[in-house]
């Protein structure tokens, strides 16, 4: 395993010589207990069984009921049958994601048409809003209507029907003011409006202002009611494109992480054990087991890295290729550690930091999408009906709460206060820890040295006693 930067997680450094008399350098693991080392190689075993051994022996004789498996890349020669099997299988795999990733690109797109959509019905539908209640934008909203009606159902001045064409054609000069002046509130109020308001003028021009109000009029009512409409179907239809999203993402999880599983190791094709043309490849495994002490939040942790440089011998039968059986070499470290619940957070961080994790390219991508929208997406889906979670201030939020996690995420940072109260230290469970530690260090110990001892015992290896 590549050596990190442990030191900023809180870890102590362990040291190993990698010859006998070169220099000391580090492994990139925090500093155990204890350490034993195991080398077993051999041109005619199963590496399969020293990985299952411990894991049953750890499991069921030393009482460790978590396991966690923390690390698992391999890497083979590029020549090698194993090689340009596992390249079909990642190849089918790269194919189907790309298809999902490619839809996923495609509806988010949509998604800015669809809140833009929205904006704009809003906007229009302010008017409609304005217009019908007996408030003091109720002019200017009508004037606004009015405005488009003559734009976009009359077009304008072109035609020589319209209110700015009447105005130039046959000189009713008056009717536009008229027509942007005279309010009444339904079809059925024209004739009354126009009479008491408007008796003045000559018949001809009340009959056109009359005509021209009732033909508006009837169009506000109609396309009111087609606007209404309109944003029901537009906002459910943008729920439903958020849900397809996130489903097609769910679809799409299971393939990048088996892409990041197949995806050879380039740290060990560089390497001197893995050569081209020899039938060779290298596996990395790594298993952290614990037992939790009581309720104190301690736990004896075995950490276990396997490294495997075998020789893969590919099994056929008359119907199908059925895979690789590995033989060849393979070098165990078992470490011991007591650690709280909060530095095996840290350690598992710390290995998540060495590895490049596929899922976070399309999540961060569609947060990034999501946030270009602001919060007017996340108002449209909870009118919707869309449960995104709700957050309390000074609340830190999830993980993960989907594509809007990062817009959730600017709500507590609003409300968290600028100067933190440093947490109170209750002495009396930093005591137990304490005490369960000094507990646990004999345990973990013993534990280590039994799996390393019996597994020596068991596979006719020499040994001895402490």
């Amino acid at each position: 395993m590549e050596p990190v930067d442990i030191a900023k997680f809180g870890f102590g450094i362990e040291k190993d010589e990698e010859t006998r008399n070169g220099p000391t350098i580090p492994t990139g693991y925090p500093k155990p207990l204890v350490r034993y080392k195991l080398y077993i190689e051999g041109f005619n075993i199963s590496v399969e069984e020293p990985y299952f051994w411990v894991l049953d022996y750890l499991r069921y004789f030393h009482g460790y009921p978590y396991i966690d498996k923390i690390t698992d890349v391999f890497s083979a020669a590029e020549n090698s049958a194993f090689f340009g099997a596992a390249q079909q299988r990642l190849g089918a795999q790269q194919d189907k994601v790309s298809q999902f990733l490619a839809t996923i690109g495609k509806m988010v797109k949509e998604i800015f048409q669809l809140v833009r959509e929205l904006r704009i019905l809003d906007e229009r539908l302010g008017y409609y809003a304005d217009s019908y209640a007996n408030s003091r934008s109720r002019e200017s909203a009508e004037i606004t209507l009015k405005g488009i009606w003559v734009d976009m159902v009359e077009q304008g001045a072109k035609n020589p029907a319209s209110v700015y064409g009447m105005a130039r054609e046959v000189q009713f000069t008056t009717l536009p003011d008229l027509f942007f002046s005279t309010h009444p509130f339904q079809q059925e109020d024209v004739d009354e409006v126009v009479e008491r308001e408007r008796g003045q003028f000559n018949r001809k021009v009340r009959e056109v202002l009359k005509r021209k109000l009732r033909a508006y009029l009837a169009w506000k009512e109609h396309t009111y009611e087609e606007l209404k409409n309109r944003r029901k179907f537009t906002l459910k239809y943008l729920r439903q494109h958020y849900e397809i999203i996130k489903m097609y993402m769910a679809w799409a999880k299971p393939y990048l992480k088996n892409i990041r599983r197949l995806t050879l190791d380039q740290n060990k094709v560089d390497t001197a054990d893995l050569v081209v043309a020899f039938e060779t490849s290298m596996i990395e495994i790594e298993i952290l087991a614990r037992k939790p002490v009581k309720d104190t939040g301690i736990n004896e942790v075995v950490l276990m890295h396997y490294l495997y440089r075998t020789r893969p011998e590919m099994s056929y039968s008359q119907e199908y290729q059925r895979g690789p059986v590995h033989v060849g070499r393979v070098m165990i470290d078992f470490r011991a550690y007591v650690w709280s619940d909060d530095e095996i957070k840290k350690y598992r961080s710390m290995r998540d930091e060495e590895e490049f994790r596929l899922l976070e390219v399309i999540d961060s991508s569609i947060k990034a999408a999501m946030d270009a929208m602001g919060d007017e997406l996340m108002k449209y889906l909870k009118e919707a009906g869309e449960d995104i979670g709700t957050l309390k201030p000074k609340e830190t939020p999830p993980k993960y709460y989907g594509p809007l996690s990062s817009i959730l995420k600017g709500f507590s940072t609003t409300f968290r206060n600028p100067k933190p109260s440093k947490p109170k230290v209750d002495k009396n469970k930093a005591w137990k820890q304490e005490l369960a530690r000094k507990e646990a260090d004999p345990l973990v110990r013993k534990a280590t040295w039994g799996t390393y001892h019996h597994f020596k015992k068991h596979h006719g290896m020499l040994n001895w006693g402490r």
